[in-house]
C-alpha cells in the first residue's frame, strides 16, 4: 500500500486545488449562505389560527412539562393538553372569546417575573410577542381545542383546486401547487436531464449512474421526456440494487449490527436478517406483512424461513455479558429495548419516555407502555455466555436456515449414515452369532470398517453444519409470563399487574383469544383505522427522496414533533398506500414520477430566505449524500465495487489500533482482502463499540439506537478522510488508470463525466487542467513521491509514473467536489 503524502504535501497538493475546484463548482449550483429560518409562528390577519398547527406546538414547548399528560408533574392541577375535564384549560385558565379573563393570557404577558409563565427558573423562553398574539387570535376566536392530527385516522382529502391545471395533475403535484399558489409562489423549473437520473439513481439505488446510461437517458428524455422519466423510473426499481438501497435506511432504524455492542461486544452472525431486509425489498413484500413478519413471525401456524428471520427483528437489541448484570436485570433492558424498537419503528412515537412515568407531552401513560411491553415479555433470555460455547455468537433461541443445496447434501448424508447404521446391526448380529472364524470371515464388512465410514459422512455432515446459516429468533414461553408496571423503571421494582394491550388514546386492540398475542398486536399496527402506522411508513420514504420528512421529526410524531407544513398530502399518500395493499415500490415510483420531485434545485437568495429548508417544496432537495452512497458512489465510478450480494458482513480497511483501544479483551481488527473489500457499504460489519470511522465521519449512527433520520453535517475531517483513505486513494487511482487509457484530448471530459455525471464547462477544464499541469510539475520535480503512489505496480517509465501519479490526485479531487458529494 503506498504511503500516505506528508502534510505539508496533502495541503498543497490536494487541499488547496480542492478548495479551489470546489469554490467554483458552488458557482450556479444552488448554493445560498445560511440564512435566518422563517418564522412560523408568524400571524397573519388573513389566516385563521388553528389549533394543532399553530397553538399546540407552543403549548407543548412552554407548557406541556408541567401542565401535560403527566400526572406526577402537573402543576396546580391544570391540563393544557385537554380543554375540558376536571383539570382542562376552559373555564379554568381560559374564557373563550376574552382575554382579559383568561388567567392564561395573563400570565404569559405579565411583566411580573414571579407570576410569569413559563416560570424564570424552568429555562424556557418566554413567550415571543408574535407567539403571544397567536394565543391572543386563538382565544378571541373561541379557543377550540382540536384532536390532535396524528392520532386521527386519516381519510383522502379532496383533489384540490388550483390555478394552474398545466403543470401536473398527479395528486402529489396538485396538493404541493395548492400550498405555493396560497402562498403567491411558484414551482421551480423541471432539473435538466443529467441532473435528474443522477438524482434519482442515486435514489432508488444508491449508486450514481455511468456514463452509457446518462447518454442512454438525455438521448431519450430529448425525443420523449415523460416517456423516458417512466421508464428510467421503473428500470432502477426492478434492480437489485434497490433493496440493499432500501434496506439501509430499515437497518438504521432498527439498529442492526454484527456484535452486541455491550462489555466484550461480541461477534454474532445475525446477517440472515439484514439479507432478510434486502430481499422483501427486492421482492416488494407488502408493508403490512413486512411488519407482520416483523414482530410475529413466529406465531403464524407453520412459519416460513422468511417469517422466522423476520421475527429477529425482536433479537436486534443491544446484549449484555455474561457476569455484568443479573438475568432478570438483563432481561428487561432487552424488553425495553423491543418496546422502543416498535414505538420508533412502527408507531413513529416516543414511548420510552413513558417507562419511569407517564409521557410528558404525550397521553402515553406508563400503564401504557408496560401493556406494550408484556407483548414482549414472553421469551427467555439471559446474558450473553462465552461466544465460544454459542453457535456464531447467537444467543438462544435461534435458528437454521440451510439452502436448497445444503438440505439436499444434509439429506443425502442422513440416508448414509441411517443405511450403514442398519449394517452395523446386522454386522454386529453376525460377529455375535459367529461360531467359528471362518463364519466370521464371510461377512463383506467388520462392524470396525463401517463404524469408520459412519465417523467420515458424520464428520462431512459436521462440516456442512458449520456453514449453514442461522439467525436469532423470537419463541414464545409456553406459559404466559406476568408483568408489572416496574416502579420508576426499575427492573427490581415491580409494581402493578398489567395484561397486553395497546395506549387508551389509540383504536382498541382487537384480541383473537383471552389473551392477546404479538399476532393480534401485529394486525392492530396494520389495521385500517390506525392513525399511525401508514403515515410513519409514507413519511419515511418521502425522507429518503427529499432529505426531510413531510414531518420532520420522523421519529417522533408527537406533540414535541414536528407540524406538518403538508398535512392533506401526507395523509393523501397514506390512504392510497392502504389502498394500494401497502405497495412499496408503486408509492416509491409514485413520489419518483412527482414534478415536485423533478423540480431544479437552483433558486434564487429570496427563496431560500424564505424557505431555507425547503419545506414548501418550491424546488428539488439538495443535501449531501449520506456515507455509504459517498464510498459506493467512489467504488462504482472507478470500476472497483463487487456486485456480490447478501452473505457474511465484510471488513474493508480501517486505521490499525481501533479495536484494541475499544476491546476489553485485545480484540484487533483484521481486514478481508479481494473483492470481498469492496462489496456495497450495506454488507460492512458494523461493530458497535467501533463502528467503521469511514461511515461514521460522515453521520453514519453506531446503531446502538433506533435512528428514523440521521445527522448530516460538513467538516474537514470529511475531506480528509475523502482525500486520505487509502481505500479512496486506491479507487482514485484505478480510475486515472482508466483515464488514461482514453485519447488524450477526452481524458478530462471522462474523469469528469464519469464521477459527476456532468460535462465541465469552459472555466472548470481550465481550472482542472491548471490543476493537472502542477501536479504533473511537481511530480517531475519529486519522483519519490510519484513512485509511493505507483510502486506496486509496473510501469515502464517515470514518465507514466508521474502522469499516473498527477491524474490519480486529480481524481481524488473531482471525488471532493461539492457537486460531487451533494445530491441536487
Amino acid at each position: 500500500m503506498p504511503r500516505m503524502l506528508p502534510p505539508q504535501d496533502l495541503m498543497r497538493t490536494f487541499l488547496w486545488p480542492v478548495l479551489r475546484m470546489a469554490a467554483y463548482a458552488t458557482i450556479g449550483s444552488g448554493v445560498a449562505v445560511a440564512m435566518p429560518a422563517e418564522d412560523p409562528t408568524t400571524p397573519s390577519a388573513t389566516v385563521d389560527v388553528s389549533f394543532n398547527q399553530d397553538i399546540r406546538p407552543l403549548l407543548s414547548s412552554r407548557c406541556f412539562a408541567c401542565h401535560g399528560p403527566d400526572a406526577e408533574s402537573r402543576e396546580a392541577g391544570l391540563r393544557l393538553d385537554q380543554a375540558h375535564g376536571d383539570e382542562g384549560a376552559i373555564g379554568f385558565v381560559i374564557q373563550p372569546g376574552s382575554i382579559d379573563d383568561s388567567e392564561l393570557w395573563n400570565r404569559i404577558t405579565t411583566d411580573d417575573e414571579s407570576l410569569r409563565m413559563p416560570p424564570v427558573d424552568s429555562h424556557l423562553k418566554p413567550l415571543s410577542k408574535q407567539e403571544q398574539q397567536l394565543i391572543q387570535r386563538w382565544i378571541e376566536s373561541g379557543s377550540d381545542y382540536e384532536d390532535y392530527w396524528a392520532f386521527v385516522p386519516p381519510t383522502r382529502p379532496a383533489t384540490p383546486e388550483v390555478a394552474d391545471e398545466q403543470w401536473s395533475d398527479q395528486a402529489i403535484d396538485r396538493f404541493v401547487i395548492r400550498k405555493l399558489e396560497s402562498e403567491g409562489r411558484s414551482p421551480a423549473p423541471e432539473a435538466d436531464p443529467r441532473t435528474l437520473i443522477r438524482r434519482v439513481t442515486f435514489d432508488l439505488t444508491g449508486l450514481p449512474p455511468t456514463r452509457d446510461e446518462v447518454h442512454r437517458f438525455v438521448d431519450a428524455y430529448s425525443k420523449d421526456a415523460e416517456a423516458a422519466w417512466e421508464h428510467l423510473v421503473t428500470e432502477l426499481i426492478d434492480r437489485p440494487q434497490y433493496g440493499e438501497h432500501m434496506a439501509r435506511y430499515w437497518l438504521d432504524l432498527v439498529r442492526f449490527a454484527d456484535t452486541n455492542g455491550m462489555h466484550k461486544d461480541f461477534y454474532r452472525n445475525h446477517v440472515a436478517y439484514r439479507d432478510w431486509v434486502i430481499a422483501a425489498f427486492n421482492q416488494n413484500l407488502s408493508y403490512d406483512d413486512f411488519v407482520r413478519y416483523q414482530i410475529a413471525g413466529d406465531l403464524y401456524p407453520e412459519p416460513t424461513k422468511d417469517q422466522l428471520i423476520a421475527s429477529g427483528f425482536n433479537r436486534l437489541h443491544l446484549i449484555i455479558d455474561k457476569g455484568t448484570a443479573l438475568p432478570e436485570e438483563s432481561h428487561v433492558k432487552n424488553v425495553l429495548d423491543r418496546v422502543t424498537a416498535v414505538g420508533t419503528a412502527f408507531m413513529g412515537l416516543t414511548v420510552q419516555c413513558a417507562q419511569c412515568h407517564d409521557h410528558k407531552f404525550d397521553p402515553i401513560t406508563q400503564k401504557d407502555f408496560f401493556s406494550l411491553y408484556a407483548f414482549f415479555n414472553n421469551i427467555d433470555s439471559a446474558p450473553e455466555t462465552n461466544p465460544r460455547q454459542t453457535v456464531d455468537g447467537l444467543q438462544e433461541p435461534y435458528a437454521r436456515f440451510p439452502t436448497p443445496q445444503q438440505d439436499a447434501d444434509l439429506q443425502q448424508l442422513d440416508d448414509q449414515i441411517a443405511k450403514l447404521n442398519d449394517q452395523l446391526r446386522i454386522a454386529k448380529a453376525a460377529a455375535a452369532e459367529s461360531s467359528t472364524p471362518d463364519q466370521s470371515d464371510q461377512q463383506t464388512q467388520s462392524p470396525a470398517e463401517i463404524e469408520k465410514q459412519i465417523r467420515n459422512l458424520d464428520k462431512r455432515r459436521k462440516s456442512i453444519e458449520t456453514t449453514v446459516p442461522k439467525a436469532m429468533v423470537m419463541r414464545e414461553r409456553p406459559d404466559v409470563r406476568e408483568t408489572f408496571v416496574l416502579v420508576r423503571g426499575q427492573y427490581d421494582a415491580p409494581g402493578e399487574v398489567v395484561q397486553r394491550g395497546t395506549p387508551g388514546f389509540l383504536p382498541p386492540l382487537v384480541k383473537s383469544s383471552e389473551v392477546a398475542s404479538r399476532m393480534d398486536l401485529a394486525e392492530w399496527f396494520v389495521a385500517a383505522d390506525n392513525p399511525l402506522t401508514a403515515r410513519v411508513a409514507v413519511n419515511r420514504f418521502w425522507q429518503s427522496f427529499f432529505g426531510v420528512g413531510l414531518i420532520k421529526t420522523a421519529e417522533d410524531f408527537g406533540n414535541q414533533g414536528d407540524v406538518p407544513r403538508h398535512p392533506d398530502l401526507l395523509d393523501e399518500l397514506a390512504v392510497s398506500f392502504v389502498e394500494s395493499g401497502w405497495d412499496v415500490k408503486s408509492l416509491v415510483q409514485q413520489i419518483a414520477m412527482s414534478k415536485t420531485y423533478r423540480q431544479s434545485s437552483t433558486a434564487t437568495p429570496d427563496v431560500f430566505k424564505a424557505d431555507p429548508e425547503n419545506r414548501m417544496l418550491a424546488r428539488g432537495s439538495r443535501y449531501r449524500l449520506d456515507a455509504e452512497m459517498i464510498r459506493d458512489q467512489i467504488l462504482a465510478t472507478s470500476g472497483s465495487l463487487s456486485t456480490e450480494m447478501h452473505g457474511p458482513s465484510v471488513k474493508p480497511p480501517q486505521p490499525d489500533g481501533l479495536w484494541k483501544a475499544v476491546s476489553m479483551i485485545g480484540e484487533t481488527f483484521k481486514p478481508d482482502s479481494g473483492d470481498a473489500i469492496y462489496r456495497r457499504s450495506v454488507y460492512t460489519f458494523w461493530k458497535r463499540a467501533m463502528p467503521p470511522p469511514q461511515m461514521t465521519i460522515l453521520n453514519a449512527p453506531i446503531r446502538d439506537a433506533c435512528i428514523a433520520r440521521r445527522e448530516r453535517t460538513n467538516t474537514p475531517s470529511q475531506a480528509l478522510l475523502l482525500l486520505n483513505e487509502s481505500e479512496y486513494l486506491m479507487a482514485s487511482r484505478r480510475l486515472a488508470q482508466s483515464v488514461l487509457a482514453q485519447p488524450v484530448d477526452q481524458r478530462l471530459r471522462f474523469a469528469w463525466e464519469t464521477v459527476t455525471g456532468k460535462l465541465p464547462d469552459a472555466d472548470e477544464q481550465k481550472i482542472a487542467n491548471s490543476l493537472l499541469d502542477d501536479l504533473v510539475i511537481r511530480y517531475q520535480q519529486d519522483p519519490g513521491m510519484a513512485n509511493d503512489l505507483c510502486r506496486d505496480l509496473t510501469l515502464d517509465s517515470q514518465q507514466e509514473k508521474t502522469e499516473l501519479a498527477a491524474w490519480t490526485v486529480l481524481c481524488s479531487t473531482l471525488y471532493n467536489l461539492d457537486i460531487t458529494k451533494t445530491k441536487n
